[in-house]
């Protein structure tokens, strides 16, 4: 037994390790893991993808399908066209912002529900004349703390749930069981962002506009192909290829006509004007190299970059998007994808080199040129989430009403028990595609399919934990240091062990890893496992000290120019007022 607790605890620390490094992709991390478990024997062949089939893996994918229908239906963005409305005080709009984001995401996936508002608050930002970064992190929080107040607000509570099974209890927590707990907190860390969190935000003056962020006069020139020039004929695709410099013609303009985006194999005359992009070591290449001339007089702008058709478009970079770590060029953005990058920026300030050789990052923010059709089926494909107040799709009262209806039946067979939440939801999933409100291709594009994989190799990680005596092991050591104390300092260190853990790691294997060891501090204690249970699904969903705990914190990283150090500013005291609030909320409502 011995040997079998100091392979799980090896692979754990490795675990930890690979998670914070981040080198690979925490699904990755939690195959590896499974693997080891399983080769070592702690994990039977026949069981090792158990996990995939758990309950709580399937109730998952179904809330991230029913949020994708809600989205769809245009209810929300009813509340979005509400919420821009929110008057002219910075304060005011911060207030209505962050409350609506924390409502919302107490039914709909977290990141859905604040990629909604992000949108609404830049463009805010920009017209108050006002860093971004004044909404973007309390918005992010705000996403966080609507979590807590249903069961299908956030991964970790439906996987508490879930284990609730194998305790005592013997059966689920219900759909509103985390509200009176969860509410209560969401209400004191939303007066304290409101009232005081933002003031402990770094006071950055930032570039709050495209035109400030971008400058792109700085690196959009306007060239003139001179008479009787030997490029006279030539395909766009000679004249980028003339040079072994970064160079991209993003417009053509012949007389008065405009041609924002040409083809490569679009060719040009003599008295053309053709927009480059390039920086001014390329440009001067391009110039001596082909005899081009500056067209100075020429307006090389966003408005030549533009039309009817073409737009510009600024989207950010997500975690797990296929562009993270790869460049525009390898990529093949123009020749694959049919879309152009104009510029690149990171943490609030444009980065001056070459931006098809950089290589990318989660939270870089893109400028991009293309057609409207394209560059709407192309940021979800790539994993960008554009950064514009788009065209809300304020859907028709029938589809507003069908798709709430079918959601709040859902609510209803799970919340009153008549069925379990994994068949409620997915029957009503399965609902939503055969009347065909929801395509198959939504469906699977909707499941955030790393978070799956995690939860399913997680699961059996976690039950080795457990059968090997690691956890009852770390329950002792918890019990041995509170010693004598009063119960709630236990509860305190459970609650906190588990908000450190959620800092570090994807909030969903937080809650995986430390809900057998709250299970057996209970036991140890004679105690019920419900209050440890519902303080690791608190502390699971309270990763406010750090930009990697929750995707929300990765998001707005990038757009709101923030530091690794930012977080803890605002995250900290929010993280102390949660665990003051919290634990006697916990006590009175779940005795021990």
């Amino acid at each position: 037994m011995q040997t079998d607790q100091n392979i799980v605890f090896a692979t754990l620390a490795l675990v930890l390790v690979l998670f914070i490094w981040g080198r690979w992709r925490y699904d990755l991390v939690a195959l590896f893991a499974l693997l080891l478990v399983t080769i070592t024997g702690l994990v039977p062949a026949p069981d090792a993808f158990s996990g995939f089939g758990h309950p709580a893996v399937i109730t998952v994918a179904a809330v991230l399908i029913l949020s994708r229908a809600l989205f769809n239906s245009g209810m929300v963005d009813y509340i979005v066209r509400l919420m821009s409305k929110a008057g002219e005080n910075a304060i005011t709009q911060l207030a209505v912002l962050v409350s609506a984001v924390t409502i919302c995401s107490g039914f709909m996936n977290n990141i859905g529900a604040l990629a909604l508002f992000m949108p609404v608050a830049i463009r805010m930002a920009r017209k108050n004349e006002v860093s971004p970064s004044l909404y973007l992190m309390p918005l992010a929080f705000g996403s966080l703390l609507g979590g807590l107040v249903t069961q299908i607000g956030t991964p970790p509570n439906i996987i508490i749930s879930i284990i609730r099974t194998e305790t005592e209890a013997g059966m689920p927590f219900r759909m509103f069981d985390y509200a009176p707990v969860g509410a209560g907190i969401a209400l004191a860390g939303v007066l304290f962002i409101i009232l005081a969190g933002w003031r402990l935000l770094p006071k950055r003056k930032g570039q709050v506009s495209r035109e400030e962020l971008f400058e792109i006069d700085d690196y959009i020139t306007a060239v003139r192909v001179p008479k009787k020039s030997t490029l006279t004929g030539k395909r766009i695709r000679d004249l980028e290829d003339a040079t072994d410099g970064d160079v991209t013609v993003v417009g053509h303009q012949r007389g008065e006509q405009k041609f924002p985006a040409p083809s490569r194999q679009r060719t040009f005359k003599e008295n053309d004007i053709l927009i480059i992009r390039a920086n001014a070591e390329d440009l001067q290449e391009l110039l001596n190299a082909t005899g081009l001339k500056l067209a100075e007089s020429v307006k090389s702008g966003e408005e030549a970059l533009s039309s009817d058709e073409i737009t510009i478009m600024e989207a950010t970079i997500t975690r797990d998007s296929v562009m993270e770590g790869r460049t525009a060029k390898t990529l093949n953005l123009r020749s694959r994808y049919g879309v152009n990058l104009i510029g690149l920026a990171r943490q609030g300030g444009r980065l001056r080199s070459s931006p098809d050789n950089i290589s990318f990052r989660v939270g870089d923010v893109l400028l991009l040129q293309g057609p409207v059709e394209i560059l709407q089926e192309v940021l979800p494909t790539l994993g960008l989430l554009p950064l514009v107040e788009r065209g809300l799709r304020v859907g028709q009262p029938p589809r507003v009403v069908f798709a709430v209806a079918i959601f709040a039946a859902a609510l209803t067979l799970a919340a009153t028990g008549t069925l379990s939440i994994q068949i409620a939801f997915t029957a009503a999933a399965l609902v939503l595609v055969l009347t065909g409100f929801l395509s198959l291709s939504e469906i699977y594009e909707s499941v955030d399919w790393p978070v799956i994989v995690l939860l399913g190799a997680m699961i059996p990680v976690s039950q080795a934990l457990e059968t090997t005596g690691g956890a009852q092991l770390i329950a002792t050591s918890i019990l041995n240091i509170s010693g004598s104390a009063a119960p709630w300092i236990t509860l305190t260190v459970v609650l906190v062990g588990t908000m450190f853990l959620s800092d570090l790691v994807n909030n969903a294997a937080a809650a995986v890893l430390m809900a057998p060891i709250a299970i057996s501090v209970a036991g140890g204690m004679g105690a019920s496992a419900d209050p440890f249970l519902i303080s690791v699904a608190v502390g699971a969903s309270c990763a406010f000290l750090t930009p990697i705990g929750h995707q929300s914190n990765t998001l707005v990283m990038g757009p709101g120019g923030y530091k690794f150090s930012d977080y803890w500013r605002m995250g900290l005291p929010l993280e102390i007022i949660i665990v003051l609030v919290g634990i006697p909320l916990i006590m009175l409502v779940w005795p021990l």
